[in-house]
């Protein structure tokens, strides 16, 4: 785990050991001040002259100014090192999950991955801040300091031996009973996301039923469950202060007591005042160390579970891959399913789709009608390879859909989605997520196809005219008749139309398909839906019921043949759908 994610430093490894030397020598500095500080003192008490303890005074004023400029760079490279790591990490991970299958984003959810790449990446963040600047500051400034203490102050700084030993016992204690809330917060951070997301998205509902209380009851109640657990985190933590008080208060009523004694007793010949306050600066010395050492403990412990959760990310094997020797070139628009089974996951016990044998012709035009829940859905998405098939075969152009280049295959395949999104940005920029390089005109023909192109001109802004975050600001139609507009400038062998004019009038939705008849006859047209009048027309109707193929013809032939057909159509129009 430490090596993959250290190989997202990169770039960086230049500030980072920059920054390693940069704390070494300010931490040696650091540790000869006082042992100067001390022969100055004793200098003074011993009535040397002036001028030398001027020179110490300098020399002082020195070294105080070179530490400064070593921690001044080293907290500079340290900052740009760990956020140009933070960078990496983010950046790896997005990349990742852009590979990703639907299978491996179903097993994460959109509210972990967000969390994940914020809140986690953040605690990384901050864990290599540390590691590359105080968690090597820490244990050099504390055994240099300890040193320095045995050499100034010799048997007094056996007062250390007991101190600790003590202070360490007692932050790691600390520690280990902090770490398990600090654990617990990270997942209910996912349910806090989670619970914003679904909110935002869902706002029109929210508001439509009313649930704004509920809502703000169910956030508070993930907000508090993650306020209690860092409530009692930093409660326990908050235990570090007082165990370094009493620890810094026990050395320095020691090392005065003890070493008064010892220049009263000896005379100064043991030791002497200047020595004392060597002592006494080197004592908080070792203490502050051990202090940030038991911060250092509880960020790494606390980042390591975000750690954990990144590379689950970054290590995660997308489901689908590219063959060896992919196909790059999709021949025609025909599609065959051949023994066809599915299921989303392996242990799964029921199969989503179950022995599916369909046989399409490029050019076709075919109607897929079925239930709720009759996996008309997961049956097109097999197509274009947004899942493999579980046992069987699907081809499109008389090859099987696994030995072709994916990119390849999904610039092939078109797939306008009932609830597909529009970007924030303008139309024009919208519509060219279906061909990057189309022109305006190209633009016009494709919305004059979708039946798009008289409202965009009623805007006065045209093409040009911008979409909020979502399509918040065009209709449900509207927004459906852009996204088809962007699927034709694709130019796809295949174009699938999941309950995608559900939005639109009855009138619209027949001149979308006779556009389509006529514009791009060469091109393999698949159209699920709930009414019956959108597919009545198609070369092929295909009856859908909990996941197998019911029945298979045209619609004269269907309503004599297949019940769930006949009794679709005649509720839709003696019910009275078409009498409306």
């Amino acid at each position: 785990m430490f090596k993959r994610l250290a190989g997202c430093v990169r770039e960086y490894k230049l500030p980072t050991i920059l920054t390693f030397i940069f704390i070494v020598g300010e931490v040696i500095i650091e540790a000869f001040i006082p042992f100067l500080t001390a022969n100055m003192v004793n200098l003074i008490r011993s009535g040397a002259e002036l001028e030398s303890v001027i020179r110490i005074g300098l020399l002082l004023i020195l070294m105080a100014v070179l530490s400064l400029c070593c921690g001044t760079i080293a907290a500079y490279t340290c900052a740009k090192a760990s956020a140009g790591f933070a960078k990496n990490l983010r950046h790896d991970i997005f990349h990742k999950v852009q590979d990703y299958a639907f299978e491996n984003i179903d097993k994460f959810s959109s509210s972990s991955l967000v969390t994940r790449m914020t809140t986690d990446v953040t605690n990384v963040q901050m864990a290599y801040m540390m590691i590359i600047r105080t968690a090597i500051r820490a244990p050099l400034l504390l055994i240099f300091s300890i040193l320095m203490a045995y050499i100034m102050g010799g048997a007094l700084a056996t007062s250390f031996v007991v101190i600790i030993p003590f202070m360490v016992f007692g932050l790691l204690m600390v520690s280990r009973k902090a770490m398990p809330a600090f654990r617990s917060v990270f997942k209910k951070y996912d349910r806090l996301n989670e619970s914003i997301e679904e909110n935002v998205r869902a706002m029109r509902v929210v508001k439509g039923f009313s649930r704004e209380e509920y809502e703000k009851k169910k956030f508070g109640d993930a907000a508090d469950n993650i306020r209690a657990d860092f409530t009692r985190a930093e409660r326990i933590v908050a235990l570090n202060n007082p165990i370094m008080q009493i620890c810094v208060h026990f050395n320095m009523i020691f090392v005065l007591l003890v070493g008064s004694q010892l220049i009263i007793t000896s005379g100064g010949a043991l030791i002497d005042v200047g020595e004392i306050s060597a002592m006494l600066t080197y004592g908080m010395q070792i203490l502050m160390q051990l202090m940030m050492l038991s911060m250092i403990y509880v960020m790494l412990t606390m980042s390591s579970e975000s750690m954990k959760r990144i590379y689950e990310v970054l290590v995660e094997t997308p489901a689908l891959r590219n063959p060896d020797q992919a196909i790059t070139t999709v021949k025609d628009g025909s599609i065959d399913f051949t023994g066809v089974s599915f299921k989303y996951s392996a242990k799964a016990e029921k199969y989503a789709l179950e022995d599916i044998d369909l046989h399409i012709q490029s050019g076709m035009t075919v109607g897929i009608l079925g239930g709720t829940g009759s996996s008309k859905s997961t049956l097109v998405q097999l197509i274009p390879r947004l899942y493999d098939v579980t046992e069987g075969t699907v081809m499109v152009g008389g090859v099987d859909v696994r030995d072709y280049d994916i990119e390849t295959l999904r610039d092939s395949v078109a797939m306008v989605l009932q609830k597909n999104l529009l970007f924030s940005g303008t139309i024009s920029e919208n519509l060219r997520w279906g061909n990057e390089n189309a022109t305006d005109e190209e633009l016009v023909e494709a919305c004059k196809l979708a039946q798009a192109d008289e409202f965009v001109s009623s805007f006065p802004d045209g093409y040009n005219t911008r979409i909020e975050q979502g399509g918040t600001n065009v209709s449900g139609g509207q927004k459906q008749r852009l996204c088809i507009a962007r699927a034709l400038l694709k130019k796809p062998k295949i174009l699938i139309l999941d309950d995608s004019t559900s939005a639109v009038d009855t009138k619209t939705d027949m001149l979308i398909r006779g556009g389509f008849k006529r514009f791009i006859p060469e091109t393999t047209k698949i159209i699920i839906a709930q009414r019956v009048a959108s597919v009545q027309d198609a070369d092929m109707i295909i009856v859908m019921d909990n996941g197998s193929i019911s029945a298979i013809g045209r619609h004269e032939e269907l309503l004599k043949s297949s019940e769930i057909y006949r009794e679709v159509y005649t509720q839709q129009t003696n019910g009275g759908e078409d009498n409306e």
